[in-house]
């Protein structure tokens, strides 16, 4: 069986009474852009095709998803590790409609963490100039986002246990900070900035937006920030490979 109805809904009604999954994939996304953007009186302000509030309602759209991905898919791999799989082979679903069950499931909660802040958005005063870039911005979150899945597997797999699933969630507060998601950067930090795991998905989450316009007045190359993309697409993945590797060393 490659994919269990019944256990997607469990595992999604379960993740619901996980006080962590609320608080840091859905409410704490929130929480940051009615304070860093809708409760700030330079949120009416322009910027690129809209206002600064729709610019920080899209960086903490994409965090939140970053977020969910990774700690959710961390945790598959922290329960496959401890039995989980055994149970697995006694029934008919396979280890594939398992991992397809939790990344169904991290989507869910990415999409709603998008959704919770862009409604926020729209309630306070985020604007776009075209209808469509709200969805465009909503797609390159969701479409983009879901490479934070082979960050939070890849840590769950390698260090294992409650340190993995921590470290995957945790990690991505602190590459936001460095990645230019959380506040302006410039200079050598905005250099640095770009070499992060963070940056190239959030500037493309924002070019419907801002076409690469930092607010700084520098533009952003759309090459350079796909490359950003696919290269920590290959290290995630080498870490996921790392990881089963390591696991595999332990048994």
């Amino acid at each position: 069986m490659i994919f269990a109805p019944t256990m997607l809904r469990i595992e999604a009604v379960r993740q619901l009474r996980n006080p962590y999954t609320l608080a840091f994939t859905i409410a704490m996304p929130i929480a940051m852009y009615l304070l860093f953007g809708a409760s700030m009186s330079y949120g009416r302000l322009s910027a690129g095709h809209g206002n600064v509030s729709f610019y920080v309602m899209t960086s903490m759209a994409a965090y939140g998803t970053a977020v969910a991905m990774s700690s959710l898919t961390s945790l598959a791999a922290t329960e496959a590790k401890q039995g989980w799989g055994r149970q697995l082979a006694m029934s008919p679903l396979t280890t594939g409609g398992y991992a397809l069950t939790k990344l169904l499931t991290a989507v869910a909660y990415a999409a709603l963490s998008v959704l919770g802040v862009f409604i926020a958005g729209m309630l306070t005063g985020a604007e776009a100039d075209e209808a469509w870039r709200w969805g465009a911005t909503g797609g390159i979150i969701l479409g983009i986002g879901l490479i934070y899945g082979l960050w939070g597997l890849g840590v769950g797999l390698f260090f294992g246990g409650d340190s993995g699933t921590a470290l995957a969630s945790i990690s991505m507060t602190f590459f936001a900070f460095f990645g230019n998601v959380f506040m302006p950067l410039d200079g050598v930090m905005l250099d640095i900035a770009r070499f992060t795991p963070l940056y190239g998905f959030v500037a493309l989450s924002r070019w419907p937006l801002t076409e690469g316009q930092l607010t700084t007045g520098q533009v952003d190359d759309l090459g350079m920030l796909l490359l950003n993309v696919a290269v920590w697409v290959v290290l995630f993945s080498a870490l996921v490979v790392a990881g089963v590797r390591r696991s595999r060393a332990r048994q």
